[in-house]
């Protein structure tokens, strides 16, 4: 083979992305992301728990609230009103009605944090998230991975601002993680009731 037929040869195809994702960069304005951020730091955020073990994010929970010990879904606080305006703009991008986002989730990644691979916690359907304040990168791999130590990961590179969503395959037949964070992050996101639930899905965490 001649070196000028390497040009040639066609490329490997790259992993598509599973049905029931969608992403949209630049979804907020910098001055929308500045005046979320200085909201969320008055915020009453804590470590997160899940089944005795605590770890480096801290979060807020709204709407809902999870035991893990039980596996049971559990009411909430009411979402902050300066929580209300993002959830109707994510709701309207998502095709959904605002009130079917019952449950909203503030997530703060501090340099160097990371989250585990998961699936949300099967009371919850679909899942919309926004990122704030620095990149992240989310890895996706199929559920359950067929050999965790080959599995096909597609990165997605989350900037500031940007939205996603899962829902249907992506949700169901996929899990996610969080890379650990270069400086500090945050994350808002969304969730609607399910109408299933299965056991084992892992803690109820987000991007």
């Amino acid at each position: 083979m001649q070196q000028s037929d390497l040009f040639d040869l066609p490329m490997p195809a790259a992993t598509p992305m599973p049905a029931g994702w969608r992403f949209e960069p630049g979804f907020l304005s910098a001055a929308e992301e500045a005046e979320l951020l200085a909201a969320i730091a008055q915020l009453p955020l804590h470590e997160a728990e899940y089944k005795g073990y605590t770890a480096r994010r801290r979060v807020a929970n709204f709407g809902t609230a999870y035991d893990f010990a039980a596996h049971r879904l559990l009411p909430g606080p009411p979402i902050p009103e300066v929580l209300l305006g993002l959830r109707e703009r994510v709701a309207t991008w998502a095709g959904l009605a605002p009130d079917a986002l019952s449950s909203a989730l503030v997530a703060e990644y501090r340099a160097g944090t990371p989250l585990g691979w998961h699936r949300d916690v099967p009371d919850f359907e679909v899942v919309v998230g926004v990122s704030l304040g620095t990149p992240a990168r989310m890895r996706l791999r199929r559920y359950p991975p067929v050999n965790p130590r080959k599995a096909d990961v597609l990165n997605v590179e989350l900037p500031p601002r940007s939205i996603y969503r899962l829902e249907g395959e992506a949700r169901w037949g996929w899990q996610h993680s969080i890379a650990p964070t270069p400086a500090l992050r945050h994350s808002v996101t969304f969730r609607t009731r399910s109408t299933r639930r299965s056991r084992g899905l892992g803690p109820a965490g987000a991007g």
